[in-house]
């Protein structure tokens, strides 16, 4: 992983970023990727695909801050699963956060999310365009009290967890199908750079235990069940689905 900055008073940033994450543990000697931080943010580039673009955290323009805008509100599949139509506003363990985009969706509807993250390189850019949302006069304040990241592993932070929170929500990695533009880009980087969470199974029995109300799991249409464990119900959307574990009524 090959990581600099064009403009050397970001020096210092990019040193915060890569103790935090432990950038300099990957293998500089296999640069497949790049991480590049300038005035967009940080951003990682597939070095050998450049036509591919940039892939960086943006809460604040873009598709995320449309979707914020215009997405649904609590009619949403997701807003539903995690039980915001029942009157509630759960507090949510994303446990699988990625780039944050349906953690984000659930902090601007009310809900008080934690995410965890235990790729270095995702965890980095999610902590990015956490901070830079921080700073935005619009939805600082709210992003800054919503959403939580914490980088490591699930496995060890849900057996490690002093709180219960009201929904673990879990996006395992999995083979994608889809053709639009922005989802092959994005799978085809993060397959190369994560894989597939070949352990998220395991993921679950963590969760069920850990949740006061529900578990949801987030599966494109043609997936089987995690850890073969039939759902209590299914929300479904034209190409994905939500698996939902109920273990209390939502109140």
């Amino acid at each position: 992983m090959y990581i600099h900055t064009p403009f050397e008073e970001n020096r210092s940033y990019l040193d915060t970023l890569t103790k935090l994450f432990n950038l300099s543990a990957l293998d500089v000697n296999e640069a497949e990727f790049q991480l590049v931080y300038d005035e967009l943010g940080l951003q990682l580039f597939k070095k050998d695909e450049p036509k591919l673009g940039a892939i960086r955290v943006d809460f604040v323009t873009g598709a995320v801050a449309h979707r914020r805008k215009f997405g649904g509100g609590k009619g949403q599949a997701i807003a539903k699963a995690v039980g915001l139509n029942k009157g509630a506003v759960p507090t949510v363990l994303d446990a699988t956060a990625g780039l944050g985009r349906d953690a984000f969706v659930l902090a601007s509807m009310g809900c008080k999310v934690v995410l965890h993250e235990r790729n270095s390189v995702v965890a980095a850019l999610l902590y990015d365009g956490l901070q830079r949302a921080y700073q935005d006069p619009e939805i600082g304040e709210w992003v800054q009290s919503s959403m939580r990241l914490e980088f490591g592993s699930s496995h060890d932070l849900l057996a490690q967890a002093q709180w219960r929170p009201d929904v673990v929500y879990l996006d395992p990695m999995f083979p994608h199908r889809e053709k639009s533009a922005q989802v092959k880009k994005e799978m085809r980087v993060f397959q190369d750079l994560v894989g597939n969470d070949q352990d998220a199974d395991t993921l679950l029995p963590f969760a069920l235990q850990l949740a006061s109300k529900r578990v949801v799991v987030k599966r494109p249409d043609y997936a089987g069940f995690l850890n073969d464990k039939t759902p209590s119900m299914q929300i479904k959307t034209k190409k994905n689905r939500f698996d939902v574990y109920v273990n209390a009524a939502m109140k």
